[in-house]
């Protein structure tokens, strides 16, 4: 059976917490994570303005949006992680980094901006993953 594979290539810096490219073979099942941020199920945004608070609701609305599709953490090819600008990138990842290490990390993404569709969100996540069939 075929696998998805994230290559970290020669000649380029090598990391435990990202791949550089990511190869899904045909007949897998792709699934695209809408932006997450720091809101409850009440719509209520948690860690005003404390974005290490943010950074670990948004993985955590990651994960259960991801589960609802039978997919998890391991699954996910690319994360996106959007931060507004000033925020310490430091502190978000001390806490989504441990999250994305590992022997086959994710291609990851990462940029600032001016400010997030959500009033106060210090950061938002999204991700594409793919599951091959059991």
């Amino acid at each position: 059976m075929e696998q998805i594979k994230k290559l970290r290539p020669a000649g380029l810096v090598s990391s435990p917490a990202f791949s550089h490219v990511a190869i899904v073979p045909p007949g897998a099942t792709t699934i695209y994570l809408g932006g997450q941020n720091a809101v409850d199920e009440t719509g209520q945004l948690v860690g005003r303005d404390d974005a290490a608070v943010q950074a670990a609701k948004a993985l955590g609305n990651a994960k259960l949006a991801l589960a609802s599709a039978g997919a998890g953490f391991e699954d996910v090819v690319q994360w996106n992680v959007l931060l507004v600008d000033g925020i310490d990138i430091n502190s978000v990842y001390g806490v989504i980094g441990p999250q994305l290490a590992s022997d086959s990390p994710p291609l990851v993404t990462a940029a600032f901006v001016t400010q997030l569709g959500v009033p106060g969100a210090l950061i938002e996540i999204s991700a594409v993953a793919a599951r091959l069939a059991d």
